[in-house]
């Protein structure tokens, strides 16, 4: 059972994730959830202290809204400071990254909240983080139901917002001179990337999340130019590397985060490869390759 609920909460994470990151990566911001993933740590801390309690509700809205100013000052470093978007990503997140490991190591000496925490969590701890109503009810894995709502929440803004996603990505000139803000769906955007980020933290930590974010759909741009089967490919490489990660882990008796982030690079050198060959076919005068 334990199996089943570890693999179960790879699954959704990489299904969140993935999602979110095919828009990203065609709007040539995949290292924006890399960012993300490290600058809200401040906004982690911030909450944990105002709130004084880890599993508050405050510590996500904390964090999330440290994930949607993190956008904002790309953003702005871009626009207004004329720096390459790829500066004003690294500028933004090593700084806020850097101040939340110096918040941690003040505020957070007496508790259990540390930047290890954050980065690398700990997936197999799942099972064993139970929903316990006051009345003593046990209703399961917490991370389960989180996992669940963020997921379907990020479904229905696809399916609700695909037109609007779909023309601010692919030619946001067009978008705009047709009445859609390509302003207002780059920060809804950002908004869910920051909710799949931070409430995958505590689960699987930042490492994979930013796998997931990436690897995934970056396998599923190389073998499709069509944006609903590169969402649904992303999905199944996402499944795939969570299942297979897990069974790797176990047979090595090693991370299952790692594990399931390297079966996912091991998923993407195999696309990779496959798409090479059949863009490329081997010539030869073998009969045998040539009716093939």
């Amino acid at each position: 059972m334990n199996d089943l609920i570890i693999i179960a909460t790879g699954s959704l994470v990489a299904i969140s994730c993935g999602l979110l990151g095919c828009f990203l990566i065609l709007r040539k911001m995949a290292m924006v959830g890399d960012a993300i993933s490290h600058a809200v740590l401040p906004g982690i801390v911030i909450a944990f202290y105002i709130s004084g309690e880890r599993d508050s509700i405050v510590m996500l809205i904390g964090a999330g809204l440290i994930g949607i100013l993190t956008t904002f000052l790309i953003e702005f470093l871009h626009q207004k400071g004329k720096l390459q978007s790829d500066a004003s990503i690294g500028v933004t997140f090593t700084w806020l990254f850097a101040l939340g490991v110096i918040l941690i190591s003040y505020y957070g000496r007496n508790v259990d909240i540390d930047q290890d925490c954050v980065l690398h969590g700990e997936i197999a701890y799942v099972p064993i983080d139970l929903w316990i109503t006051e009345g003593g009810t046990n209703l399961g894995p917490r991370v389960l139901y989180v996992m669940s709502f963020v997921t379907l929440a990020i479904i229905v803004f696809i399916k609700i917002g695909y037109r609007g996603l779909f023309f601010t990505t692919f030619d946001a000139s067009y978008a705009a001179a047709i009445g859609i803000s390509t302003v207002l769906w780059h920060y809804l955007l950002m908004g869910f990337v920051s909710l799949a980020t931070v409430a995958s933290f505590e689960s699987v930590g930042a490492i994979l999340v930013v796998a997931f974010l990436i690897v995934p759909p970056a396998s599923a741009y190389l073998l499709t130019n069509k944006l609903p089967k590169m969402l649904m490919l992303s999905v199944v490489f996402g499944v795939l590397s969570a299942t297979g990660g897990y069974y790797l882990a176990k047979s090595l008796d090693g991370s299952i985060a790692g594990a399931m982030a390297t079966v996912s690079g091991l998923l993407f050198a195999l696309t990779f490869f496959y798409t090479r060959l059949k863009a490329n076919p081997v010539t030869s005068s073998s009969p045998v390759l040539q009716e093939s």
